[in-house]
């Protein structure tokens, strides 16, 4: 849409050109009068600037109405003869013009190649002699006449068609730049969660287990003072632990290009006993049971499997009201599964709390390697939390429980 389609002012360089086009054509028109009927050479008669009058005072309505544009300057033409004008290509001109314009703005190619034709036919048809007979100079200025209409419609088809296809170049590269941009938006809401995940996993954990000690600190600091040594320097290790664990998850985050100490291996099953020392040393006994052959697992589901079991151990702390926990882990054929329970009454008279993303953590964890997770009170009093992870075949023995 143009600003003349929009009823506002032509900008100066649009109007420049406009002014240009109708005195090119003013001068082509009185070019092409200068040739009589009896092709002589004469100065332009009153008749060629007649026409040359009517037929550049059209052109600047071709924007706003194309086809009229085309269908005056054609009636144009086609009365130039009659007014003792030889019709030649200087003199239909503006016919030219108005023909490229209605073929750029057409609704369809079908209209467009219907009107510029019906222009090239009445040009033809007005090109022939009124009398004498038709020579091989009349035939081939009628030929060249009445295809010159023909020839602006497929200049300007061209054009339409270049335009339409730089606008859709134009528009798959916008649309090529949402999708990478979107992508981006995507890769880095996963990266958010998935680091949310690890400070989650990592502050619950030795928090709690902080806080415990303290506790226990705290209630042995009169009576038993070497006790309370004792939990004060736990709590100090506990602390230091996970300073370092938040350091090396917060490396996480650095720029490409920072430097950054090599950071340890993900924990997994391997660094299991540690994990339980921690949990012991707060004050909960942990019961390990397991059953089948122990096989190597992939390093997302050894590192899922340690998560869940912390998580599931850190809840047991929270809120189970309990100082003993049991951990089954049971190594079938094709999946290991990992059950942590307790025998606690649970809500330990807290005040009512937002629920947290620990249970909701445990499940995405699990959903990403390939595995399912269950959690929920025991019939018999307790929680109980069961993982099923996804064991690849042909890693060690293929025995275990069925």
């Amino acid at each position: 849409m143009t600003a003349t389609d929009t009823g506002l002012p032509l900008p100066r360089t649009v109007r420049w050109r406009e002014a240009a086009v109708v005195a090119a054509a003013c001068v082509l028109c009185l070019l092409g009068g200068t040739i009589q009927v009896d092709d002589t050479l004469t100065a332009p008669p009153a008749a060629a600037y007649l026409v040359a009058l009517a037929s550049c005072a059209v052109l600047p309505v071709r924007r706003r109405a194309p086809l009229a544009a085309l269908a005056g300057t054609t009636a144009v033409g086609v009365l130039v003869q009659p007014l003792g004008l030889l019709l030649t290509p200087p003199i239909v001109a503006p016919a030219l013009i108005a023909a490229y314009a209605w073929v750029l703005t057409a609704p369809t190619e079908r209209r467009a190649a219907g009107a510029v034709s019906l222009a090239g036919a009445a040009l033809l048809l007005a090109t022939a002699p009124l009398t004498g007979d038709l020579s091989w100079k009349d035939a081939g200025r009628m030929g060249v006449v009445g295809a010159s209409p023909l020839v602006a419609g497929v200049v300007a088809q061209a054009v339409r068609h270049r335009r339409a296809y730089l606008a859709a170049v134009e528009e798959r590269a916008a649309r090529a730049e949402e999708s990478r941009e979107a992508e981006a938006r995507r890769r880095v809401a996963e990266e958010r969660v998935r680091i949310a995940r690890e400070l989650h996993d990592l502050v619950a954990h030795q928090i709690t287990l902080a806080n415990a000690q303290a506790q226990v600190a705290a209630q042995f600091f009169d009576t038993r003072p070497e006790q309370s040594r004792t939990s004060l320097r736990d709590v100090v290790a506990t602390t230091g632990q996970a300073l370092d664990e938040l350091r090396a998850t917060v490396g996480l985050l650095r720029q490409t290009g920072d430097t950054a100490e090599p950071a340890e291996p993900a924990p997994g099953l391997a660094r299991l006993p540690e994990l339980l020392d921690t949990f012991r040393r707060a004050g909960l006994e942990v019961a390990v049971r397991e059953e089948g052959t122990v096989r190597p697992l992939p390093p997302g589901v050894d590192l899922t499997a340690y998560r869940i079991v912390q998580e599931a151990l850190t809840n047991v702390t929270k809120h189970a009201r309990t100082g003993r926990a049991r951990i089954a882990l049971t190594w079938h054929r094709d999946r290991v599964t990992v059950t942590v329970a307790d025998d606690g009454p649970g809500g330990g008279g807290a005040p009512e709390r937002p629920p947290g993303y620990g249970l909701i953590g445990m499940r995405e964890r699990a959903t990403a390697v390939g595995g399912d997770l269950s959690a929920g009170r025991r019939p018999e009093g307790g929680f109980l939390v069961t993982v099923r992870l996804p064991v690849p075949r042909g890693s060690g023995d293929d025995g275990g429980a069925a």
